[in-house]
């Protein structure tokens, strides 16, 4: 894992539209990497949502003019944080990710400041036990609700699933845990016995780890509550927000349902809820 040092001064004039600048840059892989980018003052969002960030594409060879590469990203910072964080995945031919997993301290990125999504709260009715489920960097909105205060004050249980084919890939997720779990700062603000109630449940498919197979199976199986110790999925209790691939939030949508669970949205809330606007 390489880190750059983050930065302060951070007084350079934009130079892009909607411009914000980079402070510092993670990488935990050769395809995953983790930023931090100033906020827009007039930035308001609530810890889960998205918003599109970019840079500007390559001119155009018959009349020289550059558009912006756009693409929704969840904001993984919570949402009381000065700054934003966001989580990467690199794709060498990806026509974004490509040059975002170039960028460095004192680079700037597009941001535009209209935050949106569904894993929010408010689109979720009451429960006693809520459950993230995620592959790769679909993680990023959880590391948001991680940090955000309502998420202990509503349920008694938070149940982190983080599935990925190798270790490594877990390290964002396993490190962000275990920082709100020592951090005096975040124990602080969240309250030890809160963070008490925060049960994480990795698993690799590729590599061989202390727990393998994918979420799905070990929902099928029975396996994931049998380790937890909790029973199986209820909609009396049990709640669910879900980021991953569109194959993957297909599959967990579908176990949800079969359990009795509904989807619900900003508008109508429900016992489960999916983050359509994410691939990766």
């Amino acid at each position: 894992m390489t880190e750059q040092r983050p930065v302060t001064d951070t007084a350079a004039q934009p130079v892009l539209p909607d411009a914000q600048t980079v402070t510092s840059v993670t990488h935990y892989t050769d395809r995953l990497f983790s930023f931090r980018v100033t906020r827009p003052a007039s930035l308001r969002f609530r810890s889960g949502e998205f918003v599109m960030i970019g840079l500007m594409g390559d001119p155009d060879p018959r009349t020289g003019r550059q558009k912006p590469l756009l693409r929704a990203y969840s904001i993984a910072s919570p949402s009381w944080d000065e700054e934003l964080e966001f989580y990467s995945i690199k794709v060498e031919d990806g026509p974004l990710t490509s040059k975002l997993q170039h960028i460095a301290v004192g680079d700037q990125i597009i941001l535009k400041p209209k935050p949106v999504g569904t894993l929010v709260h408010d689109a979720l009715l009451p429960g006693k036990r809520l459950y993230f489920f995620s592959t790769g960097t679909g993680f990023a909105p959880f590391a948001s609700l991680l940090r955000e205060p309502e998420t202990f004050e509503n349920y008694d249980e938070v149940i982190v699933t983080h599935t990925c084919r190798d270790v490594a890939e877990l390290t964002y997720g396993a490190n962000l845990i275990a920082d709100i779990t020592s951090d005096e700062m975040m124990i602080e603000l969240l309250g030890e016995e809160n963070l008490a109630k925060i049960r994480y449940y990795p698993t690799t498919t590729r590599e061989k780890s202390a727990k393998m197979g994918r979420i799905t199976t070990l929902i099928e199986s029975g396996e994931l509550f049998t380790d937890l110790g909790v029973p199986p999925l209820d909609p009396a209790t049990d709640r669910a927000m879900v980021c991953g691939s569109l194959a993957f939030n297909k599959d967990i949508a579908a176990l949800l349902e079969a359990a009795g669970l509904h989807e619900g949205a900003n508008s109508e809330p429900g016992e489960f809820v999916i983050e359509k606007a994410f691939v990766g």
